[in-house]
């Protein structure tokens, strides 16, 4: 059949024209990212329970939620904080490829049975479900220029003018303020003069919660009405109250002695903010940051240009001296790095070319095996839309990997012609038509072992597969329309290019080249005549390769991902338990102007974003705790690597002794964890005692702390931090007539914060606060000022009915798949891989832990000890596939046998490489590997398909072979954004494409002779 393309060559230019078209119109469309949608999908679930303490949010609202959470589909681990400022923030992680949408409403569904079991406080405050990845894309810093506006200000016109809009652009997940500062109608109550007139504050709360109303009292004259009712006149209420001066007129108490009591008597009313314990500066000047998330599946650069393009159409409204800032952006390292790998698909391209040239010694030939390159990758975007992917890291490496692979068959049909136009004297019209008889075996053979080879590994589940299908797909896609093209538009180019070749000697550096071809060709032919007159040396050689594959797979030690530089880098700041936020900010201020000079000649920082009162890596709000967003300038702009600068920042800020500062390199995929290293959670699984586990905690990171091979390993739990402890006297209290209720209500209408209701302010609604005035809550004596009223009507100070201790608790509590539990991070020392790391924590933990005890990995460490045996099912699959595919077409058991004998010579390669350049074992490596089974099995094809029919293949397949290999080198030297990925899938590929061409090539025909039974030695 495919003489026909030979004989219409205009029929099969058209197919290939037709074939870049519909790349062409696929690539307009496809999704840009750095990885596709590999980040397990996540939920997260917010409560808020003012004024409770960490224990008490723990037990009374986590629990009966979590006990829910545990019975939702495809859930595959959930953790929570539980903060002393009465928030409690859930996060519920999905299998990769769970509907998020189904999966929020399978959530929601759940959590409403629980809602029954909360206190009542938290369920008028709401329970929020939101989906959405768990990391940032952007982080904006709306400032005040000339400092006219304050953060209050700043924080609501955001919310309003700025956020809202922003939600509404396809693909965001979710917008929101860093350290809002909502308006809030604050109500500081005085408890002194409350007491003096005899107001509790429960006799507020009633108060304004009756006047600040919204009342429907109907209408005049609806139906049912006498008939003579000609109109029907609805009777209108007074709206809520708005302004700081109408609540302050609300009617407390009317009569008694002192007369009438407004609320303005006891206490003061402002407009004030929701929460002041968070404040964001850029660059040391006060701002307002704006953080947007992406939603799962969309395209990261397509929203971020879309949500830049939005802020500079609302910019034009901003009021004057108000400006915005983009600090933040997660999309130049995609944009980089998506750049750095077409510019490495452009060197290989080059490099391929020259190969070509050097081998087939003419342009005008050069040029037909040449047109299969951009024919294969261009399809190769329309087959992507096919199976919904996108143009990501894992696809364009394919394609660089594929540049290699796609000329092979083109030259193959090439040389075959070639061969007998020179041979048989025949035209190149009769050269084509017999050579396609002859080589579409080979050809066919090819193409599906390298497609059968990535078969299996499509299927795959959990991240591993998710990025080995990509990568899968694109290659199989890439290699069939290579295979098409070989058969149908290179002989029909061929029969129409090509002319007899003019013998005579090449000149310059052609003739150099061919002449060292030839020596090697040479020493090759040698070799292969050896070992097979040597079988026993041969075999003896192999199994020493067999061996050396053990030692050294056994040795490399394993990885998930390799680190990346992605042009930014994450500080935590800590001070001492129970420091104030103002304490937090002043630390700040001094820090950051350290880290915006270094290094001290070409200062590597764009900005520093901070924010004090959020801990982002620990997770809460704490106000001795703070972010920092540290964006570094452009790769080609600096000299040092993340890693580098983060030792250099950690360094600088060592000196101050008012707080810690540590620097951390994000993880390598985003949205799977906080920081790069590793997270784990030690689970208290008999019991909830907070203090005992803090022991534990203290006892196994002291002791990982003394191993040299790990570094900056912490733990966000505080167990000890400084509370006072209320203990009521109950007899007394019953005695008097004041209920426990009463008690614990006025305490936290006073020294915590109650929400009382709403009110409306420019079409928004938002919470009226009650407290007591910051002066009058800041020490324990303060407690006893507040008054209850006793059953005979008098007041009765709260010194009088309870005691306040000094004692200790955590600050938040976590837990982790139902268990209270502690977090702890680390990584390993540079030089020390992540499974060697994992391996010594989990020693260390063995030894340590007491029984009852538990570490339980998350993030990014649950998902590399999850994947770490998807390799070998991956490699084993992919060895069973291209045996059955090679049996099927040469209707042989032995035969197929020999090309897979060939693969370990390929191995042995790969884990040289890697081992050499002290490279771990990871993912990108493995998918490098499964690609070398193929290419492999390619390259023993041609030699037992020629050495079949007795014809020479050595120049065909090292021509490819070292088209390959040039082709994978702009990987294996890679620089800049991505550079890890690239650098660890090239080497391996380029170190066992070596191994497999100059090596694997002289034992084939042994293989062939032995398996076969063919005495005849078969030509090299």
């Amino acid at each position: 059949m495919w003489e026909y393309f030979i004989r219409r060559p205009i029929f099969g230019t058209v197919l290939s024209i037709v074939i870049v078209m519909a790349g062409l119109l696929a690539f307009r469309n496809l999704p840009v990212a750095q990885y596709p949608q590999i980040a397990p999908p996540t939920a997260t679930i917010s409560v808020t329970y003012p004024g409770a303490s960490a224990e008490t949010l723990m037990r009374t609202v986590a629990a009966p939620i979590e006990d829910e959470i545990n019975g939702v589909d495809n859930v595959l681990y959930f953790s929570s904080t539980s903060s002393s400022n009465g928030l409690l923030s859930i996060t519920v992680t999905f299998e990769p490829g769970t509907d998020p949408d189904q999966a929020v409403i399978n959530l929601t569904n759940r959590i409403k049975v629980a809602e029954l079991r909360l206190p009542e406080e938290a369920r008028r405050l709401g329970v929020v479900v939101k989906k959405r990845t768990n990391d940032i894309l952007l982080a904006m810093s709306i400032i005040s220029k000339d400092g006219s506006r304050d953060s209050v200000y700043l924080s609501n016109f955001a919310s309003v003018n700025i956020v809202d809009e922003l939600k509404r652009i396809p693909g965001v997940g979710d917008a929101g303020i860093f350290g809002a500062r909502d308006y809030a109608m604050r109500v500081w109550l005085e408890p002194d003069k409350m007491a003096r007139l005899g107001v509790t504050p429960t006799d507020v709360t009633q108060a304004i919660r009756a006047t600040n109303n919204q009342y429907a009292a109907g209408r005049l004259g609806q139906e049912p009405a006498p008939r003579d009712q000609v109109m029907v006149i609805p009777i209108v209420t007074p709206p809520r109250l708005a302004t700081p001066e109408e609540f302050s007129e609300i009617v407390i108490r009317a009569g008694g002695p002192s007369g009438t009591l407004r609320l303005r008597d006891i206490a003061t009313v402002e407009l004030g903010a929701q929460s002041y314990e968070q404040q964001a500066t850029l660059d040391g000047q006060t701002a307002v940051g704006v953080r947007i998330f992406l939603a799962p599946g969309a395209n990261a650069i397509e929203v971020a240009d879309a949500v830049k393009a939005k802020m500079q159409q609302i910019s034009k409204r901003f009021p004057a001296g108000v400006d915005y800032a983009i600090p933040f952006d997660t999309t130049l390292f995609i944009s980089a790095s998506i750049s750095e790998v077409m510019h490495t698909l452009f060197e290989a391209g080059v490099l391929v070319v020259i190969v070509l040239l050097l081998f087939l010694g003419s342009w005008r030939v050069t040029l037909i095996p040449l047109i299969a390159v951009p024919v294969s990758l261009i399809g190769t975007f329309a087959g992507l839309w096919l199976f919904g992917f996108g143009i990501n890291t894992l696809t364009l490496f394919a394609m660089v990997i594929s540049i290699g692979i796609v000329v092979d068959d083109a030259i193959v049909v090439l040389e075959n012609i070639e061969r007998l136009m020179e041979e048989k004297g025949l035209s190149p019209f009769e050269a084509a038509l017999a050579s396609v008889r002859e080589v579409s075996g080979a050809i066919v053979a090819i193409v599906l072992v390298l497609v059968s080879v990535f078969l299996p590994v499509a299927f795959l589940g959990g991240i591993a597969g998710a990025l080995y299908r990509q990568f899968a797909v694109t290659v199989s896609v890439s290699v069939l329309i290579s295979g098409f093209v070989a058969l149908t538009l290179t002989p029909a180019l061929c029969a129409m290019i090509l002319k007899p070749r003019v013998h005579g000697k090449p000149g310059g550096i052609l003739f150099w080249f061919e002449t060292q071809f030839n020596r090697v060709a040479t020493w090759h032919d040698r070799t292969v005549r050896w070992l097979l007159a040597h079988p026993g040396k041969a075999l003896t050689i192999f199994a020493l390769i067999l061996v050396a594959n053990a030692v050294l797979i056994f040795k490399i030690p394993r990885s998930f991902l390799p680190a990346e530089d992605q042009g930014y880098l994450i500080g935590k700041v800590a001070l001492p338990d129970s420091a104030s936020v103002t304490r937090t900010r002043e630390y700040m201020a001094k820090i950051v102007p350290d880290l915006l000079k270094i290094p001290a000649d070409e200062p590597a920082l764009r900005h520093a974003f901070a924010i004090s009162g959020f801990d982002l890596i620990g997770g809460g709000e704490k106000t001795n705790a703070g972010t920092i967003f540290l964006p570094l300038k452009d790769w080609s702009q600096r000299r040092y690597t993340a890693e580098e600068l983060a030792q250099k920042f950690n360094a600088a800020v060592d000196k101050y002794p008012e707080g810690t500062c540590l620097v951390l390199n994000p993880p390598p995929i985003r949205g799977i964890g906080t920081a790069g290293g590793f997270e784990f959670y030690i689970q208290a699984r008999e019991d909830d005692n907070v203090a005992r586990l803090g022991q534990v905690t203290e006892k196994l990171v002291a002791e990982l702390r003394r191993r040299p091979e790990l570094m900056g390993i912490n733990s966000f739990f505080r167990g000890n931090v400084a509370q006072y402890l209320v203990e009521v006297d109950q007899v007394r209290a019953a005695t008097i007539g004041v209920s426990l209720p009463e008690i614990y209500e006025a305490l936290q209408a006073t020294i915590g914060s109650v929400y009382v209701n709403d009110f409306n302010r420019s079409g928004h609604t938002y919470r009226v606060l009650m407290q007591s005035t910051p002066t009058e809550r800041n020490s324990p004596e303060d407690i006893g000022h507040i008054h209850v009223r006793a059953k005979d009507g008098s007041m009765i100070p709260l010194s009088t009915l309870l005691k306040v201790k000094p004692s200790s608790g955590p600050e938040q509590i976590d837990r982790y798949k139902g268990f209270v539990a502690t977090r702890v991070l680390g990584s390993g020392v540079p030089g020390i891989s992540s499974s060697t790391a994992l391996k010594i924590v989990e020693e260390v933990a063995e030894a340590t832990l007491p029984e009852g005890y538990q570490l339980d990995w998350t993030a990014q460490a649950f998902q590399e000890k999850r994947t770490a045996t998807s390799a070998l099912p991956a490699f084993l699959m992919a060895l069973f596939m291209a045996f059955l595919i090679l049996a099927a077409l040469y209707e042989k058991w032995s035969l197929p046998i020999g090309v897979i004998l060939t693969v370990p010579f390929a191995l042995l390669g790969a884990l040289v490489a890697i081992f050499v350049r002290g490279m771990p074992n990871d993912i990108y490596f493995q998918i490098g590997l499964v690609t070398l089974i193929g290419l492999a099995g390619k390259n023993a094809i041609l030699i037992v398909e020629f050495a079949v029919h007795a014809r020479d293949a050595g120049k065909s397949a090292a021509e490819a072979a070292v088209a390959f290999v040039l082709g994978v080198v702009p990987l294996v030297i890679a620089s800049g954004a991505g550079a890890g990925a690239r650098q660890s899938m090239g080497t391996g590929v380029f170190g066992g494409m070596i191994f497999d061409t100059f090596i694997a090539t002289l034992f084939i025909p042994l293989f062939f002779k032995l398996l076969t039974g063919d005495r005849q030695t078969p030509r090299s």
